[in-house]
């Protein structure tokens, strides 16, 4: 993978692709800016070096052209952030596009409207690909949120141009990702939360064959617990869950690896933060009942896994942290991750939403923003947009 430092980026034009994918509210306020944030580092590299800047991002995924997804909110905040004067497209290529580009000083900087808003660029499309390229001499991709994906602003857009190379950002993430996989700290610990065991199959795969603990959490503890005969209730728990579950019981065991499953739990009659609500000394949960969160002894345990550990991996919560009666084993994991003393990465999504929301975000090693790409990454898959850069 070619980096900044590879290249000569000094006084020329550069088409970066950054990741601001940013959550908005019903008013269409920014509610997280982690992901602006986190490009600061490349564009300041760029603009200390006399560059003009044509910055490309996509919002949600619109069909077509829709303003409720409109850049505007990303640009007005990353000009809050920064006090550069941040131009927005009013459309993504184009001859007007291609003018204002032309037109542009060094130091400037213009924001092309949401990429989704052209069907092509899911699609890959050589032709859209072409128009971003003509737009600048240098490419630079520091969205390592969309990696995973083989679209024309991170792929396409590589065969088009002389000049290449990963931002900052993409180039940390790759690294310090792999780097967990390839040379951790020891002990490594793995924390694997959210809703579904098949989801997260090969992540959990890839860290029998290489942590000494696995602790899971989240709803996807009630298929295993199921493969092992006790009762889940109302829990979520796909049938389809619940065989995958028991052969990765069998592998941790076969490979002598800590595969940690929560001993209590809490649960609600339903999912609300006004149903009511028992902690469970235990985990067989009742009919009519649904496990919610990881009990307080559970909250413990991982806790003291975590502080013994060399470095930690962190993927999804560990119950439904979003309504405070259920939040306390996400936020214990949370503390824990973040006071732990050896290397903390948190990857992405709702793990990264749970720390912003417990005021922990800037206590991890390296909190990935990432969700998708993140995984793939751990399960050893070849990240389309960073192969383009090899």
């Amino acid at each position: 993978m070619r980096t900044l430092d590879e290249i000569d980026v000094a006084e020329r034009t550069v088409f970066v692709r950054v990741d601001f994918n940013v959550p908005l509210d019903a008013e269409g306020h920014i509610t997280d800016d982690a992901r602006i944030r986190a490009a600061l580092p490349t564009l300041k590299y760029l603009l200390e070096r006399d560059c003009t800047l044509i910055l490309a991002s996509h919002l949600g995924r619109p069909d077509g052209v829709d303003p409720n997804y409109s850049l505007q909110p990303a640009a007005d905040r990353l000009t809050e952030l920064t006090g550069w004067r941040v131009k927005l497209a009013r459309s993504v290529v184009g001859d007007e596009v291609q003018a204002i580009a032309e037109g542009l000083a060094p130091g400037e900087i213009l924001m092309l409207e949401n990429i989704r808003f052209e069907l092509g660029e899911t699609e890959n499309d050589a032709e859209l690909a072409a128009a971003y390229a003509a737009l600048a001499e240098v490419y630079v991709d520091d969205a390592f949120g969309a990696s995973h994906r083989a679209h024309a602003s991170n792929v396409g857009i590589v065969d088009q141009v002389e000049v290449s190379a990963a931002g900052l950002l993409l180039q940390r993430e790759v690294e310090t990702i792999s780097a967990i996989l390839t040379d951790p700290p020891r002990p490594l610990v793995a924390i694997v939360g959210g809703a579904k065991v098949s989801d997260k199959i090969g992540v959990l795969n890839a860290f029998l064959d290489r942590a000494d603990s696995v602790l899971i959490g989240g709803a996807m503890c009630f298929p295993f617990f199921a493969a092992q005969g006790h009762q889940v209730g109302n829990s979520l728990c796909a049938d389809e869950d619940i065989e995958p579950a028991r052969r990765l019981l069998a592998e941790a065991q076969k490979r002598d690896v800590a595969l940690m499953l929560p001993v209590d739990l809490v649960i609600g009659k339903e999912f609300s933060a006004e149903t009511e609500i028992r902690t469970l000394d235990g985990i067989d949960v009742p009919d009519g009942w649904i496990g919610l969160d990881i009990g307080p002894k559970s909250s413990a345990a991982y806790s003291g896994v975590i502080a013994g550990a060399g470095s930690v991996f962190w993927n999804g919560p560990m119950g439904a942290f979003e309504m405070e009666p259920f939040a306390a084993g996400t936020r214990a994991v949370a503390e824990a991750v973040a006071a732990c003393p050896g290397t903390s990465v948190v990857g992405g999504g709702d793990s990264a939403a749970a720390l912003a929301q417990f005021g922990l975000e800037d206590r991890v090693t390296h909190l990935s923003t990432g969700g998708g790409a993140t995984l793939e990454l751990i399960e050893g898959a070849t990240l389309p947009a960073v192969e383009a850069l090899s």
